[in-house]
């Protein structure tokens, strides 16, 4: 019970002891003309004493007891039209900034865990409290990160519980994770905010897009809920939230499309914490702040709280919080009204708009009711007579203000959710909104009847444009609309889609005049994104203009396709969709104009700029296919080139072009004067860059200056308009009789060319499935040069291959007849080694798959690799992969459990989405290249789903068999349990399996007649099933056998069916150390104390790289990552150590690019062991800002392991321990080379040198000395000894990492920071 309430009233005490709640009396009301709002958290309308006291000697404040009934009356603010009040200061940013700049004005503590795409507002309000900033209590918010939703949701509630005004940030799955919590919190009346945005859920797939899932799934909480619609909306009702809580003490979630307007930049008006301080300062807040202080638990004042109830009481106790939700809706409106009179900017919580006699009215929540609005406008003034009520208050819902918005007029009234549940009567909002019709038409048969249906729209963040909205009305103009409809796509399987409208059909603007669309398609990662941030914030700050700026992706984790929206005008921008017709069209690399409709969305005499070699007409007409030319010619553009490429490396940064497109923008546009535009730009630059070093700013400086010299203004020939276009085959020839390529051409293609909205319903699989090898069509040709094979210098070490992190580079072995149809160019040498006889050798890459890192020629030994430019081979190099794909393998000539002997293994994983340089990858394919036969992957959610399982890219192949790894993602926190169960799952099937077997064998032959080859089989298989190298080479000689023989006994066909259980799988547990380390650590430890046959391999990048390089329990000390704004404080988690504590789980610490025959070894080892066994992997990213990039990672993994960073181990239970011979075996026995020095390599170390050298040292040096003292103790365990438990752990070790405390945020000693 909570901790306002008064001391037991006779005859009303719990029989559990808990006491009966005391309620405010409803004298001394305010009359109507004001607006009277309760101080606390106590109905005001309810019998009982004057006052709310506490448990214990707590009295209410005296101002509190000065007014009469517990209430402070004051006069509703006057509504004020307009964006905001005169000298309110106007700034560019996104929802989550816009957000947490509330959340931390008005909030104590904040307990966070990265979760897209609400991460961001954690490492802001990480940042700012690095950085010391003040909130309105003048206080610097203490920021905490947790090892798991669950666990932030925890601190929240205990940060409540002790009277702190506490916060946190998330969605999706994170979410649900915090539902038993919230819960508690709503249970106990707490005033609270969590902000979210709203995301969808994982069920056939995993989506880090936006829609209702996440919200609507946690609306039974006993949480009011407040959506906005805009970024300017998540600023104002953030606070609204913040304040609203407060007043009704019950707790709020604030939530707004994730993505669409999360991560959309827009030009706000922002609230300054003198104005939130102006609102709080009322006796009203004052007070509420105080009790919920007071209530707090605390021995001078105790109370429990959290006691168990019986049937006797629960229903009564939860039946007395009616009162806090009968009122909490006036406590929005008196918080609207308060941010109103200081912003001017007014809210209701259901707002109408558009005709006042509408006939057809469409009800939604969210971002999508920017579109309908602009619909709703664009149609009345077509003499339609249609509105929207925009939903903003969902939780406490109030029927009689709703209908009271409603139009009398209106007879057809569509509700859409942005959210699906299946088998439901309908979605959340609609069942809502049908109630509110039904009761209130029941009630009155006066009232009008009103035909109501309910449709879906944006799931996932799929479009949803001012056309869908028309489409919706002219369904309601319709004799009988059509129910439980989709809006956006074509459900040609139950047929339930909207067509497209005719009213306002695709393309016609809706955009406020003088209003100036651009588009960017650059490359993930080559910084296009990042510099078009940059451009929207100077034209918002600097040109006087409203600016809106969106970002679209595709699925790779760089190296893929982004989409750069932007808008800019005189008007406000609100537009919540992607940009249709723009004015401006920058192309940032060639490829995409054959590979992608880029022109698709260009404005007939638009400006079109391409970043390209081929700089002249004749050339580039060469390069370009007829149809993009006869689109240009069609479109009529002024077109522009420029060799960005070039400019880019005369400036000193390599394949980053963005600075010169941005440049070129500026020209361009003439947003601004150009002189202005270049300081304001390079002013930019350095604030952007300053974290990445000095050098790293005038190489950006440098590209800006060289820039507008190298564009050029091409005529557009004429005969380009005169081109045939070749029409394409809408049934292309099959390429096999397999599911596969079907889903290739009918799935894949499209979505690769940017094309998957365009696909109808019929051509998915409802449960997600996607077959093996789709990435082999993807030919990305992203490289900007590739390796090339000099024969003469090649050791045939097959290094290179072992270390590619995306298999495109590959030893081939061919006979002298494989090679009489080779391509001249396929050179090859005679192959080295036992077995090998007359085979020639090759190194044969793979040019449309590389990405161009350049590990391979780093790693090559023998200087057997050179870099050229891409253009100059890819003809040549493609023609000869080709030709070595045909070739056969040769998987049996060495051990393939040798460094070369694995390369000869064909990798069945490949040409993932992984970064170029990736550290992860390579210990992948290496697995799928020793055990991917018979592998099972249950992997976590983070880096390796999203670059693995992606879709409809799946890296993960077959062999020529047709076998290959089954891969399957759960979720983040529970992928231990999930692979447990995939193993016990399969092991019990194959004992079963064995079961029957061994029935059959039992059968006398002559009543069972099966032939010797069979019965010979089977007993082999019996004798042997579980030892993978003999049980499934017989498996496979029993397929034809079974398929043979199935009718002859009803016991045969049994184990037909059961036949592919014959073989024994690998089945490996894979994920990040935010996984392992944090959020999944506790199935982890019960995995590892399990004693079952599964292998675990930790991908350690040492920070949660997918979610963009937040701290982990691996991350090391003194790093700086977002959470850990001022360097980590805290010693890495050994996870390494805890599992070797259990004596009986195999365990490894290995880097493939420092020690290629010992992670080969270790990943053998720990297969072959009977039980749990754990690899971990050290994994560069791009994230560790390697000072020389990612093709440095080999010589930066040797330099960690030679200083002992990152220790080489093998810990083999099964090895007997004697004189000579011990579990733990230390691979790496000396120290060379000093830690320090290798920090000052990676960026990640670097910036707190620059920012504290002090700090710096501190932390480097003690790092360095736990580095040398876990070195000495693992000497002493290789020799033999053991690790004394009543010895004090060093720094690194786990015992000392209980909770990282880098959170404290001190200006004097440095400012540290700390799914």
């Amino acid at each position: 019970m909570e901790a306002h309430l008064k001391a037991p009233v006779a005859g009303k005490t719990c029989r559990q002891g808990q006491v009966a709640r005391a309620l405010v009396p409803a004298a001394g009301r305010v009359a109507n003309t004001k607006r009277a709002v309760t101080v606390l958290a106590t109905p005001p309308e309810a019998p009982g004493a004057g006052t709310a006291a506490a448990p214990g000697d707590y009295k209410t404040s005296s101002a509190a007891a000065q007014t009469s009934g517990n209430v402070v009356p004051f006069p509703s603010p006057v509504p004020v039209s307009g964006a905001g009040k005169p000298g309110r200061k106007m700034a560019p940013m996104d929802g989550n900034e816009a957000t947490a700049n509330i959340a931390y004005a008005v909030s104590d503590v904040s307990f966070i865990y990265p979760i897209t795409p609400a991460t961001n507002m954690g490492e802001m309000v990480d940042q700012w409290a690095s950085e010391g900033r003040t909130n309105v209590f003048n206080n610097v918010m203490s920021v905490t990160e947790m090892e798991s939703e669950t666990g932030a949701a925890g601190a929240l509630h205990g940060a409540l519980a002790a009277g702190a005004l506490a916060t946190t940030f998330t969605c999706s799955q994170g979410l649900l994770l915090m539902v038993p919590n919230m819960y508690k919190i709503a249970g106990e009346l707490t005033p609270c905010v969590l902000h979210v945005t709203a995301r969808a859920l994982a069920k056939h797939a995993l989506s880090i897009f936006g829609d209702h899932q996440d919200v609507m799934a946690v609306r039974q909480t006993g949480w009011a809920m407040l959506c906005s619609h805009s970024v300017q909306e998540a600023h104002d009702l953030a606070l609204v939230s913040h304040l609203a809580t407060l007043r009704a003490s019950v707790p709020f979630l604030h939530f707004f499309d994730g993505f669409r307007t999360s991560h959309e930049i827009n030009t706000i008006n922002l609230i300054d914490n003198e104005a939130i301080k102006s609102i709080l300062a009322k006796p009203i807040y004052q007070d509420a702040i105080k009790h919920h202080r007071a209530r707090a638990l605390n021995p001078t004042h105790p109370h429990q709280r959290g006691t168990a109830q019986g049937p006797d009481v629960y229903f009564q106790c939860a039946e007395a919080a009616n009162p806090f939700y009968d009122r909490a809706y006036d406590h929005v409106v008196a918080a609207m009204e308060e941010v109103s009179a200081v912003t001017g900017r007014v809210y209701k919580p259901y707002e109408y708009v558009g005709a006042p006699d509408a006939d057809k009215v469409i009800i939604l929540m969210g971002s999508g009711s920017g579109a309908v609005e602009e619909a709703v406008h664009y149609l009345n003034a077509q003499g339609k007579k249609v509105g929207v009520l925009k939903v903003r208050l969902y939780r406490p819902w109030n029927s009689k203000v709703l209908l009271e918005q409603i139009p009398a007029t209106v007879r057809k009234v569509c509700v859409l959710d942005r959210t699906k549940e299946s088998g439901s009567g309908g979605e959340p909002l609609y069942q809502q909104i049908s109630m509110t019709l039904h009761e209130a038409e029941m009630a009155d048969p006066a009232l009008p009847r009103r035909y109501i249906v309910g449709g879906r729209f944006g799931l996932a963040s799929k479009e949803f444009l001012p056309s869908h909205a028309a489409a919706v009305f002219e369904n309601l103009d319709a004799k009988k609309p059509m129910r439980d409809f989709s809006v956006g796509i074509v459900d040609d399987v139950t047929h339930r889609s909207l067509p497209d409208s005719k009213w306002l059909p695709l393309g016609t603007s809706t955009l406020p005049k003088g209003t100036f669309e651009c588009l960017f398609w650059g490359m993930g990662s080559d910084g296009t994104v990042g510099a078009n941030k940059e451009a929207i914030k100077i034209i918002a700050s600097s040109a006087g203009m409203s600016a809106q700026a969106y970002f679209s992706y595709d699925a790779h984790k760089s190296g893929g396709v982004t989409v750069s929206h932007l808008r800019f005008g005189p008007s406000e921008i609100s537009a919540p969709y992607l940009v249709q017709q723009a004015d401006y069209l920058a192309v940032n690399h060639q490829s995409y104009m054959a590979k992608y409709d880029t022109l698709a969305s260009l404005k007939p005499g638009g400006v079109l700029v391409l970043n390209t070699v081929f700089t002249n007409p004749d050339s580039l007409g060469k390069y370009l296919p007829d149809k993009v030319k006869r689109q240009i010619a069609a479109l009529k553009p002024q077109l522009y080139v420029i060799d960005a490429q070039a400019v880019a490396k005369a400036s000193g940064l390599g394949k980053h072009v963005n600075m010169v497109m941005q440049t070129v923008f500026f020209n361009l546009s003439g947003v601004l004067p150009m002189e202005k535009a270049i300081a304001l730009l390079k002013k930019s630059i350095t604030k952007a860059y300053e974290r990445k070093g000095p050098e790293v700013v005038s190489k950006n400086h440098a590209a800006v200056d060289l820039a507008v010299a190298a564009l050029k203004k091409l005529d557009i020939p004429a005969a380009w308009s005169t081109l045939p276009t070749h029409v394409v085959n809408p049934n292309p020839p099959s390429k096999g009789n397999t599911s596969r390529w079907e889903f290739i051409e009918t799935v894949a293609k499209p979505m690769l060319a940017l094309e998957g909205d365009k696909l109808p319903v019929s051509v998915f699989s409802p449960e997600g499935f996607v077959p093996p090898g789709t990435t082999v069509i993807e030919k990305r040709a992203i490289a900007a040069q590739v390796p090339i094979w000099k024969a003469e210098n090649c050791t045939q070490c097959n290094i290179c291959a072992f270390v590619c992190p995306h298999a495109a580079i590959r030893p081939a072995l061919a006979s002298p007849a494989d090679l009489a149809g080779a391509p001249s160019t396929f050179n090859s040498i005679q192959a080295k080694g036992p077995g090998m006889g007359d085979l020639k050798y090759r190194i044969q890459v793979s040019p449309y798959d590389c990405t161009g890192c350049d590990l391979c020629t780093h790693a090559c030994p023998d200087n057997a690799l050179q870099s050229v430019p891409i253009n100059s081979v890819l003809e040549v190099e493609a023609t000869n992969w080709d030709f070595a794909g045909t070739l056969p393998a040769r998987t049996d000539i060495m051990d393939k459990a040798t460094v070369k002997g694995s390369q000869l293994q064909p990798p069945l994983m490949e040409f993932s989405g992984a970064c170029e340089g990736c550290g992860e990858t390579p210990y992948v394919k290496l697995l799928t290249q020793l055990f991917g036969d018979r592998l099972i992957i249950a992997n976590a959610t983070g880096c390796s789903s999203i670059w693995g399982g992606s879709a409809p890219s799946n890296p993960y192949t077959t062999n020529a068999d047709g076998y290959g790894p089954a891969w399957a993602n759960s979720l983040f926190e529970d992928n231990a349990q999930f692979g447990l169960g995939i193993a016990m799952g399969t092991v019990q099937r194959r004992k079963t399996v064995r079961k029957h077997v061994k029935e059959v064998l039992a059968v006398e032959m002559d009543k069972m007649p099966l032939s010797f080859g069979l019965r010979n089989a089977l007993t082999r298989w019996d004798e042997h099933f579980e030892e993978p190298e003999v049980a499934n080479v017989v498996a496979k000689e029993l397929q034809p056998l079974l398929e043979r023989e199935k009718n002859v006994h009803p016991m045969i066909t049994q184990l037909y069916d059961e036949r592919d259980m014959l073989h024994k799988a690998s089945i490996w547990i894979v994920g990040g150390d935010g996984w392992a380390y944090d959020i999944g650590f506790g199935g982890l430890d019960h995995v590892l104390a399990s004693g079952e046959n599964v292998n675990i391999l930790v991908l350690d990048t040492e920070v949660y790289s997918n979610t963009g390089g937040q701290r982990s329990k691996a991350t090391p000390k003194s790093a700086v990552t977002k959470f850990a704004a001022g360097g980590k404080e805290r010693p890495k988690k050994d996870l390494g150590a805890i599992a070797m504590s259990y004596g009986d789980v195999y365990v490894a610490s290995t880097s493939l690019h420092a020690n290629y025959g010992q992670v080969t070894k270790a990943m053998a080892e720990a297969e072959k062991y009977g039980g749990v066994s754990l690899v971990l992997a050290y994994a560069p990213c791009i994230m560790h800002g390697i000072s020389s990039g990612m093709c440095s990672a080999i010589d930066e993994s040797k330099q960690a392991v030679e200083t002992g960073y990152w220790p080489l181990y093998r810990y083999n239970p099964a090895v007997k321990e004697d004189a000579t011979h011990h579990r733990f075996q230390l691979d790496a026995k000396k120290l060379k080379g000093d830690v320090e020095e290798w920090l000052s390599h990676e960026n990640r170390f670097q910036i707190l040198e620059r920012k504290n050298p002090d700090v710096a040292h501190k932390l480097h040096h003690e790092l360095d000395d736990a580095v040398h003292e876990r070195f000495d103790r693992m000497k002493h365990m290789a020799a033999g000894g053991h690790f004394e438990p009543g010895t004090p752990p060093p720094a690194s070790m786990p015992h000392a990492e209980a909770h990282d405390h880098d959170h404290q945020h001190n200006p004097k000693d440095g400012g540290c920071g700390c799914h």
